[in-house]
């Protein structure tokens, strides 16, 4: 980014890892880092991600426990096999689909060098990480 805003003339770079990845692999690794198993059931629009397994209370620490707000019962706060945490809503359906996304960095490395050094398996794991750690500092 600092290469960007330091280049002599405005234009768009992309910066990608050059992967294309789908939605259900993203879910299922920001879960999984959370020591949470994903069990998709239903076609299309009925598509739903239900917890089909959490990892003993390893996620669900102690900090976790205390980051719930008074109005909360804690039942209500825990993840359980069953509990639906994905669902398709059709509200967010692109206009016109594409079959194909994947970002092209190659002008970024042309202009600066850049590459990036993050695959996605390590960004969504890095996302869900420092996501879970903001929840144990602010609760919900």
């Amino acid at each position: 980014m600092w290469r960007m805003l330091q280049h002599s003339e405005a234009e768009d770079f992309v910066l990608a890892t050059g992967e294309t990845n789908t939605v259900r692999k993203f879910v299922e690794l920001t879960f999984k880092e959370l020591g949470i198993e994903i069990e998709w059931q239903g076609e299309n629009e009925n598509e739903k991600g239900i917890v089909k397994n959490v990892r003993g209370f390893e996620v669900l620490s102690a900090e976790f426990q205390n980051a719930q707000t008074k109005n909360q019962e804690p039942s209500t706060l825990l993840l359980q096999p069953g509990s639906v945490v994905v669902a398709v809503d059709p509200n967010y359906y692109r206009p016109t689909e594409v079959d194909l996304l994947i970002g092209d960095a190659s002008k970024a490395k042309a202009a600066f060098g850049w590459e990036a050094k993050t695959k996605f398996d390590e960004l969504a794991r890095l996302m869900a990480k420092a996501d879970f750690e903001k929840v144990l500092k602010r609760g919900f």
